[in-house]
C-alpha cells in the first residue's frame, strides 16, 4: 500500500490539548468504530488516561456484527473498561449513553457527597477522527452543540456542553497518531474514513476493502455487486467487477473505476454492503504478510508527517 503522509498540525495541537485536560474530567469516554475497535484505539491513550476511569461505547454496532460486538465488550471487560454497544443517531442513544457515563462516574460522585460537596460529573469525550463523537454528544445533549461532519477533522477544537446540572461533556478533536505502522489497522481507518480521502489512492483502498470483504462476507458481497469474480486473486479486479456490476463504463469502453470505488467505500461506510465485523479480539496483527495482492518490503504503512511538523505553523497556513 502507498506511504501516506498524514499527521496535520492541528492533531499535534489537539494532543497537547487533551494532555492538558484531562486533569479537569472525572471519566475518559472513549469512542471506537464497532467494526474495527482495534484500529481505531489510538495507543497514545493508555498513557495519558491511565488513571482515569473508562468508558469505550462501540459506536455503529449495527453495522457490525453481534457476535464481535459481544466479543469485544468481554475484552474490554477483562481490562476494567466498560463498554457497551451504541448506534449514536438512534432516539435510544441518550438514555443508554448517559446511564452507562452515570454509573460509571457513582463511586466519584458519592466521594464528593460524602463530603457535602455537590459534584458535577466532567468527562472527555475521545476518538479517531469520524467515528461519531460529535454526533453522540449532540444526541445527548438534545441539540446541535457540537460540530458535526462526514469526513475526518471538523471538530477542531474543545468544547464543553452542558448536558443537566449533574453531567458536562467535553467533546475534543478526533486524534490520529504520528505513524501507523501496523498496515493492517491502517486500512481498516482508511475503509471507515477517518483518514481523508483526498490523501489516499481511493481505487486503491476501494480494491483492498473488496478483497477483504470477499473473505469475510462473500455472499453479500456478490449479492451487492453481481459481476464479481469471488475467485479474483488482485484485488483490482474486484474493483472491475463493481465497474460491470453497476454499468460504469466510459466512452471507449473503459472502466470509471474511480467512481466505483466512491461507490463502494460510501455504501461500505452506511452499511449497505454487510453488517460484519473487520476485527475480532482474539486476532493478531502483529505480524505483517504485506497488501492483499502485492507485497510490501517492510510489512508497514509509514504513515509519517509531512511538512510542516511545527503545530503553530500548520494552522496558520490552514485557519
Amino acid at each position: 500500500m502507498q506511504t501516506i503522509n498524514w499527521y496535520p498540525g492541528h492533531m499535534a495541537k489537539a494532543r497537547r490539548m487533551l494532555e492538558e485536560n484531562v486533569k479537569l474530567v472525572d471519566i475518559v469516554i472513549e469512542i471506537v468504530d464497532a467494526r474495527c475497535p482495534l484500529a481505531c484505539r489510538n495507543p497514545d491513550f493508555e498513557s495519558l488516561f491511565k488513571n482515569k476511569i473508562r468508558v469505550v461505547f462501540m459506536n455503529k454496532s449495527d453495522l457490525s456484527s453481534r457476535e464481535s460486538n459481544k466479543a469485544w465488550i468481554a475484552h474490554f471487560k477483562s481490562q476494567g473498561i466498560t463498554a457497551a454497544e451504541l448506534v449514536s443517531t438512534s432516539q435510544s442513544a441518550k438514555k443508554t449513553a448517559v446511564s452507562i457515563i452515570e454509573s460509571a462516574g457513582s463511586p466519584v460522585i458519592k466521594r464528593y457527597r460524602e463530603k457535602g460537596i455537590r459534584k458535577v460529573l466532567r468527562a472527555m469525550v475521545i476518538g479517531v477522527p469520524n467515528v461519531g463523537k460529535s454526533t453522540l454528544i449532540n444526541r445527548i445533549a438534545g441539540a446541535a452543540r457540537a460540530q458535526v461532519g462526514d469526513r475526518p477533522g471538523v471538530t477542531r477544537s474543545k468544547q464543553w456542553v452542558k448536558v443537566s446540572d449533574y453531567l458536562e461533556l467535553l467533546d475534543t478533536p478526533g486524534l490520529l497518531w504520528g505513524k501507523l505502522e501496523n498496515e493492517t489497522l491502517a486500512k481498516h481507518l482508511a475503509y471507515i474514513g477517518s483518514i481523508r480521502d483526498d490523501v489516499l489512492d481511493t481505487e486503491e483502498i476501494a480494491s483492498l476493502l473488496l478483497f477483504d470483504l470477499m473473505r469475510l462476507c462473500p455472499n453479500e458481497l456478490t449479492a451487492r455487486y453481481k459481476k464479481l469474480n469471488a475467485e479474483a486473486e488482485i484485488p483490482y479486479e474486484l474493483l472491475e467487477g463493481v465497474c460491470r456490476s453497476r454499468g460504469f463504463v466510459l466512452s471507449g469502453g473503459n472502466l470509471d473505476t474511480e467512481r466505483a470505488a466512491r461507490i463502494v467505500l460510501d455504501e461500505y461506510r452506511g452499511g449497505k454492503i454487510a453488517c460484519v465485523a473487520l476485527e475480532n479480539p482474539t486476532d493478531s496483527f502483529d505480524t505483517e504478510e504485506g497488501s492483499a495482492g502485492g507485497e510490501d518490503t517492510d510489512g508497514q504503512a509509514d504513515w509519517e508527517a509531512d511538512s510542516p511538523t511545527n503545530a503553530e505553523e500548520w494552522d496558520e497556513r490552514h485557519e
